[in-house]
């Protein structure tokens, strides 16, 4: 199933199921590309995860690895506890991606992403520790000949560009979540797209509408229904050559295969 010249896909995780129901949802939608919530495969009954994986036919466009101490309640809380910021989950952190690492590797996959955590500048020693465990997986992920993709959301576009800019390394690209954009109040996707063109190597198909209250979520709708706009959205990834996946992914609602069937129906409306 393809918009355009791109590959629509699903993200393993938002269907809240496992390996079956997630073969169940992509054979009723008609679609073979996935981007893989990779946790599983690290801990726990890892091998067996994997081995199921495997038996598929699928087309894993990325691994996704998160972490344990993760919440997403409230803005303030993952601002804390975010992906690799919190100190005292630093080791056991980095070694459930080396994990993630070992088993993207073993699915033939390029790609590793993961939300990374806010991206900020005004307390010195926060950014350097931030830059130097960036710099530390992204060297894990480039010895296995993968790149790391950091989602955007937490910080603008521009903010983000200039992190990578300093960082320089040939390891870390961008998975671009257009709505994560507008959930976390940073900014328009449209122009987000264009400042981080050069690093963008995955797309996020989700939509949201902004908060109406500074310092809280906005809210997740289906795409098309916020404030996205996915033409316009999907002709600014033509225009910067985007040549990648579009991974639909859904976190609320009560019908989250309904929605991911309405958004990859919707995509190849665009595609008419």
């Amino acid at each position: 199933m393809k918009c355009k010249d791109w590959p629509i896909g699903i993200c393993s995780w938002s269907l809240q199921t496992d390996v079956a129901g997630v073969v169940d949802a992509m054979n009723k939608i008609g679609i073979e590309h996935v981007h893989l919530g990779i946790r599983a495969a690290v801990e726990g009954n890892g091998d067996d995860y994997l081995a199921a994986v495997q038996k598929q036919n699928w087309i894993v466009s990325s691994t996704m690895i998160d972490f344990p101490q993760e919440d997403y309640s409230t803005l303030d809380s993952i601002k804390v506890t975010g992906g690799i910021v919190p100190d005292d989950c630093w080791e056991q952190n980095r070694q459930l991606f080396i994990g993630a690492v070992d088993a993207t590797v073993k699915l033939g996959v390029q790609y590793l992403s993961m939300h990374a955590g806010f991206i900020d500048e005004s307390d010195p020693a926060y950014i350097e520790k931030f830059y130097d465990r960036i710099r530390t997986l992204a060297d894990d992920a480039g010895e296995k000949d993968l790149i790391l993709l950091l989602e955007t959301g937490q910080e603008t576009a521009d903010e983000l560009r200039h992190f990578l800019e300093e960082l320089d390394h040939s390891a870390v690209g961008v998975n671009f979540d257009p709505a994560n954009m507008i959930l976390y109040d940073k900014g328009s996707p449209i122009e987000a797209v264009t400042v981080l063109a050069p690093w963008i190597k995955h797309i996020h198909i989700k939509d949201a509408t902004q908060t109406a209250q500074p310092g809280t979520w906005g809210a997740e709708v289906p795409w098309g229904d916020g404030q996205v706009a996915p033409d316009a959205f999907l002709g600014v990834l033509e225009d910067i050559g985007f040549d990648g996946v579009l991974a639909i992914e859904r976190e609320a609602g009560n019908d989250r295969f309904g929605d991911i069937k309405l958004a990859a129906q919707r995509l190849l409306e665009f595609n008419a």
